[in-house]
């Protein structure tokens, strides 16, 4: 969860899905303290303070090996004595939420210090504990230990052209484009102009990218209003932008993985219809050394990819996640000198170089020359930061943005085949897939468009076709879709590859150039249907057309699931396949789908 619940009636996605909250995490060994020629060596055994750190996920592994160089380091802290340090791992909007709690519930150790990701955070586990009447764990403003500004990152050929008209804004450049897309900067050939963002409801360069744009609606770096979110032509700003949105990311790592091998496997020809994406600095570097690219056997990163992102930086300026370091009141005397003392040895050179080595600037925000020179140049001067705004303004803006954001045609396919009778504890397959459905659905947009097929193999209820409509796609009647699905009746095979070619085809034929469209299948099984067996013709069928992109989106149910197959399809698309072939992820699964909307 991005940010604290509103007193409005905004519907708010789970906080157990924050697992993707924040800056997600980067697994993989780059999260390693590299570069670095010293030996962690042997911890002290003589330290008795210990100090409990919980740092935000993306960054988590290499905070934890720069404790432990310090806890082998001979450190002594003021008043005598040391202190030995201990590292947990929480996204940011899971920490934020359990902090509010009196952090019950996780099975961590509570921190002294925290690590958010940036300080939209400390803000709003200050609005939750204004709201529950009690003195505010986070009053002040923090001490960085490393910085990433927010970018549009863009591949090199499409930033190489951007570049060529000069110092440009965020609504030039993700607003203006539209459906004229790149023929008018003379590429009629490279089709509409479309980029990605994270869901701000679930991520923290998401809510930095929407932050971003409100200010750069009203032409300001601080002091963002509620007045200013009011405003007609900032809210037609912010709509401009959103209406070019390809679809809202749960997971921008994700997307980047899916883009490099995409590049790898073509030559870096784009398969995607993405124009651009608006993430943190950081990942870009990431992209270009090759640390989202497919890794063979025994290696550390893959190859650098054929054609790199250049990092963009609009001429309002940007936002900064700036990666606070809050020591919380729990912090006794003495964890208050080894928190000090933790955070002088962070900000020393050799452990800002471990930073730098992942992409991200030093805690004064300055950019080490090989970062540059990885994502590129920055505009003369330096860059130009907008404030963090006032945290019940962030609240606001988030229950504006859903009316704001771009919304979407979906068309749910909800397998009903025979196997959805088996037992999963006390309940069935189809039993637990209905709760989590409809609850996804509640967490949909109401100005969306939504339809419904059931789908197995002819059965006696359904003679004439393998597929169903139950619920003809149009505005969005939650009560009547829910009541639907309740009232399926389970039997037959699985007709997989016939329905998604049939409600792809739909959609298609109904495409919404101002909307999100989208098929998305919920299955537990694979294609059992004879007539309909030719999952490379499937494929072709689902290719994503740049100009009329219809993605589809597959939740993969339970662990007889064809995940390999519906990750496929999905990719082929440019869509996404979740995996909840564990039944009991089936709802954050579904968290992580809506936010794609």
């Amino acid at each position: 969860m991005a940010v604290a619940p509103s007193s409005g009636n905004r519907q708010w996605l789970p906080y157990t899905a924050a697992v993707t909250a924040g800056l997600v995490v980067i697994a993989g060994a780059f999260l390693l303290v590299r570069g670095q020629d010293q030996d962690p060596g042997r911890p002290r055994a003589d330290c008795t303070v210990t100090l409990e750190v919980n740092s935000s996920t993306e960054k988590a592994a290499l905070v934890a090996g720069l404790a432990e160089r310090y806890n082998s380091a001979d450190r002594t802290l003021d008043g005598g004595g040391c202190a030995r340090v201990h590292v947990t791992a929480l996204t940011s909007g899971k920490a934020t939420e359990v902090l509010a709690a009196g952090w019950t519930g996780t099975g961590l150790p509570r921190p002294q210090v925290w690590l958010p990701t940036s300080s939209l955070w400390t803000g709003q586990l200050r609005l939750l504990d204004q709201a529950a009447g009690r003195p505010p764990q986070t009053p002040d403003r923090y001490p960085s230990i490393a910085n990433s500004p927010l970018v549009i990152a863009m591949p090199k050929p499409k930033a190489d052209l951007i570049r060529q008209r000069g110092a440009l804004g965020w609504g030039e450049i993700l607003g203006l484009s539209g459906r004229e897309g790149w023929a008018g900067f003379g590429k009629p050939e490279w089709g509409r102009f479309t980029f990605g963002k994270d869901n701000p409801n679930l991520s923290t360069s998401g809510l930095a990218a929407t932050i971003a744009t409100y200010y750069a609606a009203v032409q300001r770096a601080s002091d963002l209003t509620r007045a200013d979110l009011a405003d007609p032509k900032v809210t037609q700003f912010v709509r401009r932008i959103e209406a070019n949105v390809s679809h809202y990311s749960d997971d921008v790592v994700d997307l980047l993985r899916d883009h490099a091998e995409a590049d790898l496997a073509g030559g870096g020809a784009s398969t995607d219809d993405l124009s651009a994406v608006v993430m943190q600095e950081e990942l870009v570097h990431l992209y270009n050394e090759g640390e989202l690219s497919p890794k063979g056997d025994g290696e550390q990163r893959g190859r650098k990819p054929n054609v790199p992102l250049v990092a963009i930086h609009p001429k309002e300026g940007t936002f900064n996640l700036d990666h606070p370091y809050v020591v919380l009141p729990t912090a006794d005397e003495r964890q208050r000198a080894a928190a000090d003392d933790f955070l002088t040895f962070l900000t020393d050179k050799d452990q800002q170089a471990a930073f730098a080595d992942l992409g991200f600037r030093d805690h004064e925000r300055r950019a080490p020359d090989e970062l540059l020179a990885s994502v590129g140049t920055e505009p003369t001067g330096g860059l130009t930061y907008f404030d963090p705004p006032d945290p019940g303004v962030v609240d606001a803006m988030l229950d504006g943005w859903g009316t704001l954001r771009k919304k979407a045609n979906i068309l749910i396919a909800l397998d009903t085949s025979g196997s959805m009778e088996a037992a999963i504890g006390n309940r069935t397959r189809f039993q637990v897939a209905s709760a989590a459905a409809a609850k996804g659905l509640a967490l949909l947009n109401p100005e969306d468009r939504v339809g419904l097929w059931s789908f197995s193999s002819e059965t006696s209820q359904r003679p004439d076709g393998p597929y169903r409509e139950e619920v003809r796609l149009g505005d969005f009647d939650r009560k009547k879709v829910t009541s639907r699905i309740a009232n399926l009746h389970v039997e037959g095979s699985t007709a997989l590859y016939a329905t998604v070619r049939a409600a792809h085809r739909q959609l298609l034929d109904r495409y919404d150039p101002d909307r999100i469209n989208a098929v998305v299948v919920l299955t537990d099984g694979k294609n059992e249907y004879t007539r309909d067996n030719d999952l490379a013709r499937l494929l072709a069928d689902v290719a994503l057309d740049p100009e009329r992109p219809v993605k589809v989106f597959c939740i993969a149910f339970d662990r007889d699931s064809d995940l390999a197959t519906l990750d496929r399809i999905a990719k082929a698309s440019s869509g996404k396949a979740f995996d909840a072939t564990d039944p009991a992820m089936i709802d954050e699964a579904f968290v992580k789908l809506v936010s794609s909307f």
